[in-house]
C-alpha cells in the first residue's frame, strides 16, 4: 500500500462514516466500516512513510584492499 491509496482508504472511510446518511446500506454499518477503512488508512499511511524513509538512505563503502589501487566501490544503483 503506497501514501496515495493510504490517502484513498482515508477519504473513502471519512464518506462512508460522516457524509452519507445513516441506514443509506441496509444491514451494513457504514459508519463502523468507514472507521475501519480510516484506521487502515492512516496505519497504511504511517507504513508507507516509515517505508519511504529507509530506502532513501545510501550505501558508501569502500574497501581498500593490499595495494591502493584496487579500491573496490560499492554504491547502489540510482532509483528511478
Amino acid at each position: 500500500m503506497r501514501i496515495g491509496s493510504s490517502i484513498a482508504l482515508i477519504a473513502i472511510g471519512a464518506i462512508l462514516a460522516f457524509a452519507l446518511a445513516p441506514g443509506l446500506i441496509p444491514f451494513v454499518d457504514q459508519v463502523l466500516i468507514g472507521y475501519i477503512l480510516m484506521a487502515v488508512g492512516v496505519l497504511g499511511l504511517i507504513i508507507s512513510i516509515i517505508m519511504a524513509g529507509r530506502t532513501r538512505r545510501t550505501d558508501h563503502i569502500v574497501e581498500r584492499r593490499d595495494a591502493p589501487e584496487t579500491i573496490i566501490d560499492r554504491r547502489p544503483r540510482p532509483e528511478v
